[in-house]
């Protein structure tokens, strides 16, 4: 008796398969923060708290030595950049959730490239991120930032940046966790030093020679400043009040651009994604 065969046709490889790939990861990381209403207010909750009662706390103390400017203007730039921060990493902790329930293993075993599940879940990350970001800049005006179109657009590109490179940092630290206490524990302990050394709640200027050098090798300060010098540039203070506050990023004498430390974060995004791809063949 003749046995019928049964051929298994594979969906053809190539850059469309991948592309189509990476948007149904994206997607799907989009579905998953709209449907978690709780994560999106938690994630708001700190730095509207930073930025209101800490802000309005440490302005009352400098308020005489930075006259014209309210301080939670100052620690705007900052509350923006926490945002982004934690969300990504947030979304980027998805990944041990995955695992623990098996659907990594599902989707890494699709006949895909694992680097489009890796860019599928950064871009997903960089964009939620980048969108619960806009919701502080709906409050700029409450902190005295104008709503100029090219201050809001200059700040929303360099909050997907930051927030790309930051959820790529986060997908290769996950890349090989087994549980989330784990990774929330080594999230901790890697993000809050940078943050705190980014210069997102202090000035950069006139800081001890030690500090300087742990903020200018910190990777965050590059993607805090340029938000700052952006926000700054639409604001009209005395000169010595924006040397205080806003001196930038300063490698001896040489004063850093803002592209070049854009461009700095982007190509740390790009290497940590390849390396978050790296560990990703790797895994089981």
């Amino acid at each position: 008796m003749a046995t019928d065969v049964v051929s298994v046709r594979m969906p053809a490889g190539g850059v469309r398969h991948d592309l189509r790939a990476v948007k149904v990861v994206l997607h799907r990381e989009m579905l998953r923060f709209l449907s978690d209403r709780a994560r999106m207010l938690s994630m708001l909750l700190q730095p509207v708290l930073w930025l209101f009662v800490m802000g309005t706390g440490l302005g009352s103390l400098v308020q005489g030595s930075i006259p014209g400017v309210d301080f939670r203007t100052f620690m705007y730039p900052g509350m923006i950049s926490m945002t982004v921060i934690m969300t990504g990493m947030f979304s980027a902790g998805s990944i041990v959730w995955d695992r623990e329930f098996g659907f990594m293993r599902e989707m890494l075993v699709a006949p895909v490239s694992r680097g489009a599940i890796v860019a599928g879940k950064c871009l997903g990350g960089a964009i939620v991120a980048t969108g619960q970001g806009v919701i502080i800049l709906a409050m700029a005006g409450l902190v005295g930032v104008p709503y100029s179109p090219g201050l809001m657009l200059t700040l929303l590109v360099e909050m997907f940046v930051a927030a790309f490179t930051i959820t790529a940092f986060g997908v290769l630290l996950a890349a090989r966790m087994k549980n989330m206490q784990t990774f929330f524990g080594l999230m901790q302990m890697a993000i809050m030093p940078m943050m705190f050394l980014s210069g997102a709640m202090f000035p950069l200027a006139n800081l001890p020679s030690w500090l300087h050098v742990l903020t200018t090798v910190n990777p965050l300060t590059y993607a805090v400043d340029p938000m700052r010098q952006a926000v700054f540039s639409h604001l009209s203070v005395p000169p010595e009040v924006n040397a205080t506050l806003n001196p930038g990023v300063s490698w001896g004498s040489w004063q850093v651009p803002v592209p070049f430390e854009l461009g700095m974060v982007a190509a740390l995004g790009l290497l940590l994604l390849g390396a978050a791809v790296a560990q990703f063949k790797k895994a089981d």
